[in-house]
């Protein structure tokens, strides 16, 4: 895949989806900046993998929540590389609760992790990629932001409201040649489905056309596509990767 930019920061990548993404990224050539906001040892891992299979990659600890915390590691990254050419919103959280037992705390924590903390990435991320006129974010949101799910009201809020925003954004960064795009995974084998019980899994697989799981490698080679030069025409949209679950 062909790449202009020459590095990426991937927030909360030092597991599960983030990770993956950070380590497809890296064989196609780009400099990854892996983040993480507790969990060291498991960023500096997902960095040695990378470095062992030959790719460019540095670990850099931040609360993507944290406005300030975000700005200074852009521009960590602006002064240590020469340029930030591709940002990927990966961090979130969940706090599942059916909506009558759902306090305002638990609301608000997963909207500011999921949904503010990409809207401060987004936006730092033009005024540095403006300056080049050039530039591309993939922010991961989830098929529960299109169809909404019991016990998910805050999830399905933030990650919803991140399809929406990408696409604001997508119009008023087009003349700056940066572009803006979201992934939207529907069941995806990670450690966290790993834990499920075998009957769960089962009932989650009958809802899936396809039959199975995605795995993560999947929807990191999706994104990739995103932020590629392949890509140089899509702006906006939202790619679905989700074995068939939600075709609207």
């Amino acid at each position: 895949m062909k790449f202009s930019g020459k590095n990426v920061l991937v927030t909360g990548s030092s597991r599960g989806i983030g990770a993956e993404v950070a380590k497809v990224l890296a064989s196609y050539g780009l400099k990854v900046w892996i983040n993480y906001r507790s969990g060291a040892e498991a960023a500096d891992a997902v960095k040695a993998e990378i470095e062992a299979a030959g790719g460019t990659a540095a670990v850099i600890g931040f609360d993507v929540c944290d406005e300030p915390a975000f700005v200074d590691a852009i521009k960590t990254i602006i002064d240590s590389d020469g340029e930030f050419s591709y940002l990927v919103n990966n961090a979130g959280i969940t706090r599942d609760k059916l909506a009558l037992r759902m306090k305002n705390d638990d609301f608000m924590a997963v909207i500011n992790a999921n949904l503010t903390s990409a809207f401060i990435g987004c936006r730092e991320s033009m005024k540095a990629m403006r300056k080049k006129k050039f530039g591309a974010v993939v922010n991961i949101a989830s098929i529960v932001g299109e169809t909404g799910n019991a016990g998910q009201t805050n999830y399905a809020a933030s990650k919803g409201g991140v399809i929406a925003m990408t696409k604001s954004f997508a119009l008023e960064a087009a003349s700056s040649g940066i572009r803006y795009n979201v992934v939207t995974p529907g069941f995806i084998a990670t450690d966290m489905t790993n834990e499920l019980s075998d009957e769960i899994k089962a009932s989650f697989t009958a809802k899936v056309p396809m039959g199975r799981f995605g795995n993560p490698q999947e929807v990191a080679e999706a994104t990739a596509f995103l932020l590629s030069d392949h890509a140089s025409y899509i702006t906006g949209e939202t790619l679905k990767v989700n074995g068939g679950m939600n075709m609207a």
